[in-house]
Formats: C-alpha cells, sequence, structure tokens
C-alpha cells in the first residue's frame, strides 16, 4: 500500500483552511450587531459620536474578521473618562463661553466620569456569534 503525502497535506490544508460560508456570515452579523448595541449605548449630545460607530469586514477567503469602532477623536475621553486637567486658550489670549462673567486665562475642570459604549457591546460578541450560527444553520436545515 502507498500513501501520496504531499497530497493528503494538500488536501487537509484546503480544508483546514476554508472558513465556511456560514461562519463567514455569522462573524458578519456579529459584527452589526456590536455595532448596533454600542450604538444604543453611546450617550448623545450632538449624535455625532453614535452616527460615527461603523463595522467593517477585515480580511481574505480564508480569515473573515471584523473591526467595529470609530474615528471620532474624543471616543477614547467618553469610553473611559478624563482626569481632573487645567484647560488653556489655543488660539486667543483668553477662554470666554455664553453665561461666563469676564474672559478667564484658564479653568480647572473637574474631568468627565467614564461611560462606556464600546467595551459592553465588545463583550457580547460571543453571544452575539453563537446567535448568528445558530440561526443561520437552523435557516439552512442543519
Amino acid at each position: 500500500m502507498s500513501l501520496n503525502t504531499r497530497q493528503y497535506e494538500n488536501a487537509l490544508r484546503r480544508a483546514l483552511g476554508q472558513q465556511s460560508e456560514d461562519v463567514r456570515r455569522a462573524i458578519v452579523q456579529t459584527g452589526v450587531d456590536v455595532q448596533n448595541d454600542a450604538r444604543q449605548r453611546c450617550p448623545v449630545d450632538t449624535g455625532r459620536l453614535r452616527s460615527s460607530i461603523v463595522h467593517r469586514t477585515d480580511g481574505s477567503g480564508r480569515v473573515t474578521g471584523v473591526v467595529v469602532g470609530t474615528n471620532v477623536s474624543y471616543a477614547a475621553d467618553v469610553e473611559y473618562g478624563t482626569a481632573p486637567h487645567v484647560i488653556v486658550p489655543v488660539n486667543k489670549k483668553a477662554l470666554y463661553w455664553p453665561g461666563a462673567s469676564h474672559p478667564v486665562s484658564r479653568v480647572n475642570h473637574p474631568g468627565t466620569r467614564a461611560q462606556p459604549f464600546m467595551r459592553p457591546a465588545l463583550e457580547l460578541a460571543p453571544i452575539f456569534f453563537s446567535r448568528n450560527i445558530d440561526r443561520i444553520r437552523a435557516g439552512r436545515g442543519r
């Protein structure tokens, strides 16, 4: 008896390297679910941060991943909060805002509390994935 190990290894690599379409669809749907959950949890002032939360599929035919995030510069400050800090003018000599009694040269900001929206959504990803793969496979008649 002879065994062509090269042929066997190539077939094994192909079988292990290919991701099923069901798994790919479940991964992509999980990205949508995480995005939607983060948007629901996101605090809203102007709506800019909430609307900036997006997902994108990342990878090729063999490996699929999903990236969920935002490109808004203050997202981390909202997610993690800020420590007390001093605010000083950048382009002018003083700071002024409606309601202030007079312009000031600096303001001691007390900081802001954390308002996590992305981390709680990401923590749900395994649950979303499990639910999605079950739904997809149930729809195929297993």
